[in-house]
């Protein structure tokens, strides 16, 4: 069921003796209006709204890019994506039966090739390569004409498949998806191409629950952006200092590392300053603990069988729990964009020129 339900509506429902009752019947959530009010919104679209033929499609197709690009998430009740039904038995199962998963199972559609699993089976290597290959193109077709403004100018990312329970899972801190982040990618510049990733909730019993915090703009603009305008000097100096334009012997370095193909070796060196920014902004908010406790918070809880996508380098997200979803990654042109200004790329560089 999907929820966003905020502090204030859980203190009268205690207050009133009702979050018991709530609990076992979680669909009341639907009639509980949240009490903050977020520029960030979830956009709910039903089927009738997928119909590229319909004469007013082509504006409110622009108008869902618009949405993403401003940090909403796009939420399908009944997900637009059909997944066969044995290929979802054997995701299930597998898991259940001791596959030997571990993580994320990666797909890279370029390479046809799937990662992430103890490779002891050729018949389930050559399974899983099928259905996430199915995904991965399905996934594809659907947002071609659903964000037809983009024209497909997007590079085609990773797809995974995410069997794990999400909730204590022991993962490093600054690889932890139930810290609130944005992302950003170590090994894979985007040079400020867009992150968007399309989800679905493959479990079919168990909801997919989020957090969300406050889209990129706003955060950068607190913790950097703020103390710039007011020229102050306790901006997190690992932020400031990619702003800053680099040194001519900095630049020589790095130019030089790239020239003899170091970037393998030292990641950091395939990074742009934009690039370079948005990996330490994603740290930056996982090791803020005061972020993590005390920032504006939205929880959402995606149902079985439903999808969702967002630009996961603009809102600020966590996943708390939940076990079993498909994801696809795409690398949106940042000149496909239809709100540019809005764009992390464009905040970044306003804020270099003030640094």
């Amino acid at each position: 069921m999907l929820q966003n339900r905020a502090p204030c509506v859980d203190l009268w429902l205690k207050f009133l003796g009702l979050s018991a009752f709530i609990s076992v019947n979680p669909w009341l959530n639907f009639f509980l209006v949240p009490c903050k009010i977020s520029d960030m919104k979830l956009v709910t679209l039903d089927p009738r709204q997928f119909d590229a033929s319909a004469p007013d499609f082509a504006t409110r197709a622009r108008e869902y890019c618009a949405q993403l690009e401003a940090g909403d998430i796009l939420f399908f009740p009944q997900s637009p994506i059909a997944i066969a039904a044995e290929d979802l038995e054997f995701l299930l199962s597998a898991q259940q039966t001791g596959a030997g998963y571990h993580k994320n199972i990666a797909y890279r559609p370029a390479a046809d090739k799937v990662t992430g699993f103890v490779k002891d089976r050729p018949e389930v290597e050559e399974r899983l390569r099928t259905i996430m290959r199915k995904y991965s193109q399905s996934v594809v077709k659907f947002l071609s004409g659903f964000l037809a403004p983009y024209q497909t100018r997007w590079a085609l990312d990773y797809a995974s498949y995410r069997p794990q329970e999400e909730q204590g899972r022991d993962l490093a801190l600054r690889k932890r998806n139930d810290l609130l982040h944005t992302d950003a990618f170590p090994t894979r510049p985007t040079h400020g191409d867009r992150i968007l990733r399309f989800f679905n909730n493959i479990n079919p019993s168990q909801t997919r629950d989020w957090v969300t915090a406050p889209t990129f703009d706003v955060l950068v603009e607190q913790f950097v952006g703020s103390k710039l305008a007011q020229n102050q000097n306790n901006a997190p100096p690992e932020l400031l200092s990619v702003l800053r334009r680099p040194s001519a012997a900095s630049a020589l370095l790095r130019g030089a590392g790239r020239t003899l193909g170091l970037g393998k070796l030292v990641p950091s060196l395939k990074r742009s300053r934009y690039d370079e920014f948005m990996m330490r902004f994603h740290n930056f908010l996982k090791e803020n603990e005061d972020f993590q406790k005390n920032c504006e918070k939205w929880h959402w809880q995606f149902p079985p069988g439903s999808s969702w996508m967002v630009y996961t380098d603009m809102v600020a997200h966590a996943v708390l729990s939940g076990q079993y979803a498909l994801e696809q990654t795409f690398l949106v042109s940042k000149d496909a964009m239809v709100t540019p200004e809005k764009a992390p790329v464009t905040v970044v560089e306003r804020l270099a020129k003030g640094a």
